[in-house]
């Protein structure tokens, strides 16, 4: 069961561009597991399974991402409640990476009739400013050895079919500074105030869904300080590329008006890019469909930005496929169903097999 590995594996930590440990404990359980285990260059963990016979034949990319959106200083002690696991990342993907593990070693004891090779990756970097760092190397590095690309990532009877682009910025407002009485100097929050509230006043198109949101925002030094410093991390988001790539130019005119009418200036740093589009599912949405069925699960096909963005400008056949029931994601009290692993890494196991016994091209 995959509960054998989830709270080891949720209770390692693993922020954004700190997953070394996790990526430690995985590679030893799947080495454990008798498979052979690489480390690339941006700190990803690979297996690569190529039966005799299916050498140059193009894999199937299994790969969960390591990380969580909580701090090194988050506890992440996971609280046994009976029917469910609770704690901070538990789902997110902790269980993904469980079901994943687990799967590995059902595949020790019952081996899958394997007529194209089998990749399986735990990945850096998926969440907030990691930017799909993971994903985005792996393809880059391996796009002509891969036939498809599953990110297994979300809920049990959820599949990411639609990449929503994301644009993310940091802006960062200077000024010089000052005392708040004896100096008329401008000031970087005035400047942040009247970036937001220009931000917010965008007119968003709702067909194809596009969104703006402000994230964080932050400056100054003391209330009798003129802030000499402010900045906000901005993110962009749409199914449409000409709604985002409009969304983006107008969203900039907006930051550079507000620090030229503060007389400050203004810093401007793109700190994300992932790219929307077609993500060429093809075959695989009726794999997918056909997997969950055979767990009696209905499949509802989502719009959403995961690590199968990675795979758009590719043009490789690739969805999001979710493998556990849940709730409270991205928040300290997120909770795990314990009894939806099983029909989870049931649903995984069979979406493989039937992407196995595809006929080969």
């Amino acid at each position: 069961m995959p509960l054998t590995y989830l709270t080891r594996i949720a209770q390692t930590p693993a922020p954004t561009f700190q997953e070394e440990a996790r990526a430690e404990l995985i590679a030893r359980l799947w080495s454990e597991l008798g498979y052979v285990t690489e480390r690339d260059e941006v700190g990803n963990v690979l297996t690569r399974i190529t039966p005799p016979g299916t050498e140059g034949r193009p894999a199937l990319l299994l790969a969960a991402h390591l990380d969580t959106v909580f701090g090194a200083q988050t506890d992440v002690t996971v609280h046994d409640e009976g029917q469910r696991l609770r704690g901070p990342g538990v789902g997110d993907n902790s269980a993904s990476l469980a079901v994943v593990t687990a799967m590995l070693r059902d595949f020790r004891t019952s081996p899958p009739a394997l007529r194209r090779p089998l990749w399986v990756a735990a990945n850096v970097g998926e969440e907030g400013l990691g930017d799909l760092r993971g994903a985005k190397h792996l393809l880059a590095a391996h796009r002509p050895q891969l036939g498809a690309f599953i990110a297994v990532d979300g809920y049990l009877g959820v599949a990411v079919t639609q990449a929503v682009g994301v644009r993310r910025y940091r802006a960062q407002f200077v000024g010089p500074g000052g005392h708040s009485w004896g100096d008329q100097a401008p000031s970087a929050i005035h400047a942040l105030g009247l970036a937001i509230s220009g931000l917010y006043a965008l007119h968003l198109p709702a067909h194809p869904r596009t969104t703006l949101n402000v994230g964080t925002a932050a400056g100054g030094n003391s209330v009798n300080s003129i802030a000499g410093q402010a900045e906000l991390l901005l993110d962009l988001r749409s199914l449409g590329a000409d709604e985002l790539a409009a969304l983006d130019s107008r969203a900039q005119d907006v930051l550079h008006r507000a620090a030229r009418d503060a007389g400050v200036t203004l810093r401007l740093e793109r700190v994300g890019d992932r790219p929307g589009g077609d993500l060429h599912t093809g075959a695989l949405l009726g794999m997918a469909h056909a997997a969950a069925r055979e767990v009696r699960v209905d499949l509802r096909l989502a719009a959403s930005s995961t690590d199968a963005n990675a795979a758009a400008p590719h043009a490789l056949p690739a969805l999001a496929f979710g493998v556990y029931r849940g709730g409270n994601a991205h928040r300290e009290d997120e909770w795990v169903e314990k009894r939806s692993l099983a029909p989870g890494l049931s649903a995984l196991k069979r979406l493989v097999a039937l992407y196995q016994a595809a006929p080969l091209a």
